[in-house]
């Protein structure tokens, strides 16, 4: 079963302490047993310097010996001589031994709580010798003859010491964790405690749909204060997104009911009584429009609901997409003065169909919108891509209406009249045409102002950066013939 976030934190703390708690006694262990290490090694020193000229005066030969029979072995010291010594120093905590070869071994004498254990042959080093139950810390020295002085010196402070520190941080560690995750366990709770109020607001956010709901603890504090926050907005942005979706369900089913109904109406009224010929015709006129009106409808949001995995990446030569559009717009409304202009052959990697349909609503909104003024439709290679801009001379709009340009179905009041075929638009041609720029990685620049017509720029990014642009002589000729002989077919 996974740990919850206030149990990982708690035992997140306790194992932070107990490793601060170990790292710590094990410095303190350290630093204390080599500092009573040391003291004792200081106080064998002294010891050492204090018996080491009494014992070498043993050793002396006596005027009654000489002095191969005092080489030849340590009888001359007796175990009492060296128990004298000792008690001179400290009986209770120094024993002495001597050790000399003797008749091709080692004999040896020393006071009788010397410890066991200690071989005969320890030779003399830089440090102490502790012996392997602890309790004694031993210096050899080398005397006459090569005589050895071993003396031992009770270290069992030392030793007891170190069990002493041992006991402690047995129990210290065990309560030190404890507490530790005592502590932890408390302040995970009281610093979880917005997470809870955050967690209990967002429950309720999500059962009641309120989703402009403030959350508690919004700011720009600390961390659960910004991601309470950026959760805010991130529902805001949900809840705008939601109202813009439920008004364009209302639109959209608003758009569809009213020419369902029309057609309905049309095709009831002229099958309730006998018409001649001519009314038939324009009976049938009349559905035909309502029909186109719903196929466009139908066309323009199958294409904003398209799969962007299924936009495909071909070569699309834009000149010829904004010549179609041109020529249809010049069909739409024979007196439309609708000019290209595309010197050059420009190619970008896209999908036709999208990108013929967004340059098409781009145009036929301004030759529906803009009735009698001149229609420019440009194709550009510009840095990093190509630009295809139609742009016109007419009224223009406001600030107010621009800012709401190319959002799904809105349509200023003057927009809803019908153009020069009879259809009016759904509001959906430069919504469409946004989509298709980001789509395609691009954008889709609104520019007006009263009285200062109307420029729509759609930027597309080229194949690597750049757009593939014709720059021979002869393709911006054979260009310039194809712009000449479309607008000379549009006109007649």
């Amino acid at each position: 079963m996974r740990l919850t976030l206030r149990a990982q934190l708690a035992l997140w703390a306790a194992l932070a302490t107990g490793l601060a708690v170990t790292l710590v006694a094990a410095g303190l262990y350290w630093s204390v047993n080599g500092f009573l290490r040391q003291a004792q090694e200081q106080r064998l020193l002294s010891v050492v310097e204090a018996v080491q000229g009494r014992v070498e005066g043993l050793l002396r030969p006596r005027p009654d010996e000489n002095l191969l029979g005092t080489l030849l072995g340590v009888t001359t010291i007796a175990q009492t001589d060296l128990e004298r010594i000792a008690d001179d120093v400290d009986r209770r905590t120094v024993d002495l031994r001597v050790v000399a070869p003797q008749s091709g071994g080692l004999a040896s004498v020393g006071t009788p709580n010397f410890p066991g254990g200690v071989p005969l042959n320890l030779r003399p080093g830089p440090g102490a010798y502790l012996t392997a139950t602890g309790a004694h810390l031993i210096l050899v020295r080398s005397l006459r003859a090569g005589t050895l002085l071993q003396v031992a010196v009770d270290a069992r402070a030392l030793r007891e010491a170190r069990q002493a520190f041992t006991r402690a941080l047995t129990w210290l560690l065990p309560l030190a964790l404890l507490l530790s995750l005592l502590v932890g366990w408390v302040v995970a709770g009281r610093l979880l405690r917005p997470v809870r109020a955050l967690e209990s607001a967002a429950r309720a956010v999500g059962e009641g749909g309120d989703l402009r709901r403030p959350l508690p603890g919004a700011g720009h504090g600390d961390e659960l204060a910004r991601l309470a926050l950026t959760l805010q907005r991130s529902y805001a942005h949900l809840a705008d997104a939601r109202d813009r979706e439920q008004g364009f369900l209302r639109a959209a089913a608003h758009d569809l009911r009213s020419p369902l109904a029309a057609l309905t109406a049309r095709v009831e009224g002229t099958l309730a009584r006998e018409r001649d010929a001519a009314r038939y015709r324009a009976d049938l006129q009349e559905i035909g429009t309502d029909i186109t009106r719903l196929a466009t409808l139908a066309n323009h949001l199958l294409l904003l609901a398209r799969d962007p995995a299924a936009v495909q990446r071909a070569p699309v030569p834009l000149r010829d997409l904004a010549a179609d559009a041109v020529d249809r717009a010049r069909e739409l409304d024979p007196l439309a003065d609708v000019d290209l202009d595309a010197p050059q052959a420009v190619t970008v990697p896209g999908d036709r169909v999208l990108l013929g349909q967004a340059i098409w609503n781009l145009t036929t909104n301004a030759v529906r919108h803009a009735p009698g003024a001149t229609v420019t439709v440009q194709v550009r290679a510009v840095s990093g891509g190509a630009a295809v801009t139609v742009q016109d001379d007419g009224p223009g709009v406001d600030e107010a209406t621009l800012a709401r340009l190319g959002e799904a179905f809105y349509r200023p009041d003057a927009s809803r009249t019908a153009d020069a075929s009879g259809l009016s638009g759904h509001g959906l041609g430069l919504a469409l045409a946004r989509h298709v720029a980001q789509l395609h990685g691009g954008t889709l620049a609104l520019q007006s102002a009263p009285g200062a017509g109307f420029r729509a720029a759609l930027h597309l990014p080229g194949e690597g950066g750049a757009a593939r642009a014709g720059a021979t002589l002869g393709g911006n000729e054979q260009a310039g013939r194809d712009a000449l002989e479309r607008r000379g077919a549009g006109r007649r």
